[in-house]
C-alpha cells in the first residue's frame, strides 16, 4: 500500500468587480463581501487540498462569506498521515475523527470565546506554520506570478472552471524544468 503524504489545506480569496453590470443593475448574486481584518472584500473563495512537494490534489470554491471550515470535507482524500491547516479549519469533531481514523491533526486551535489559548497551545500553533508555507505556493504562482486576482466571469461556476484550470498548470509548474528536453531553455 502506498503511503499517501501529508495534506496542506488553506484558502485565498479572489476579487470581483463591484460594477453593477447586470440588467437589473446589482451586484452578481453568487459574489458576497466579508472583512478580513480592517478590509472588506467583494468576491470569491478558493480552497485547496495540497501536499508537501507543491502539488494542488483538490480544490473548493464558495462564497467569499462562507466559512472555511465547511469546505474541509471536500478537500481531504481519507489517507492523510497528517492535516495542515490555520485556525479557520479548527475543529473538534474533524480533530476526533481524525484521531479515530489515525492521522495527526495538526490545525492551529482556536481561542473558544471568552478564553485565551493556554501558552503550551500558541508555542504549538507558532510551531505548525513551517509546514503550513508549503500550501501558500500555489497561491503565489497563482496570484503574484501570473496575476490571477480578480475573477473574470459571473457566477461561481463559470470561475470555479477557471480556478480547476489554473491550479492543475501550478502542478506543472514546479515541474518546468524536468519536462524540457536537454539543453533547451525556457522563457518565463
Amino acid at each position: 500500500m502506498k503511503q499517501m503524504s501529508d495534506t496542506i489545506v488553506d484558502v485565498t480569496i479572489i476579487d470581483a468587480p463591484i460594477s453593477t453590470k447586470t440588467e437589473a443593475k446589482e451586484r452578481k448574486p453568487e459574489m458576497h463581501q466579508t472583512r478580513k481584518g480592517k478590509n472588506w472584500y467583494f468576491g470569491m473563495t478558493v480552497h485547496i487540498g495540497s501536499i508537501k512537494r507543491r502539488l494542488v490534489y483538490s480544490l473548493a470554491t464558495g462564497p467569499v462569506d462562507e466559512a472555511d471550515i465547511t469546505c474541509l470535507d471536500g478537500l481531504l482524500h481519507g489517507e492523510e498521515p497528517e492535516l495542515y491547516g490555520d485556525h479557520a479549519y479548527w475543529c473538534e469533531d474533524h480533530r476526533l475523527q481524525c484521531k479515530h481514523a489515525g492521522s495527526r491533526y495538526r490545525v492551529n486551535r482556536r481561542a473558544k470565546p471568552g478564553k485565551e489559548l493556554t501558552k503550551h497551545e500558541k508555542l504549538t500553533n507558532r510551531s505548525r506554520p513551517r509546514n503550513h508555507a508549503w500550501g501558500e505556493f500555489p497561491f503565489h504562482v497563482v496570484k503574484r506570478l501570473w496575476g490571477f486576482t480578480k475573477v473574470r466571469y459571473r457566477g461561481l461556476y463559470k470561475n470555479t472552471v477557471r480556478a480547476f484550470a489554473v491550479f492543475a498548470l501550478v502542478n506543472l509548474y514546479p515541474m518546468r524544468r524536468r519536462l524540457l528536453p536537454p539543453g533547451a531553455q525556457y522563457v518565463v
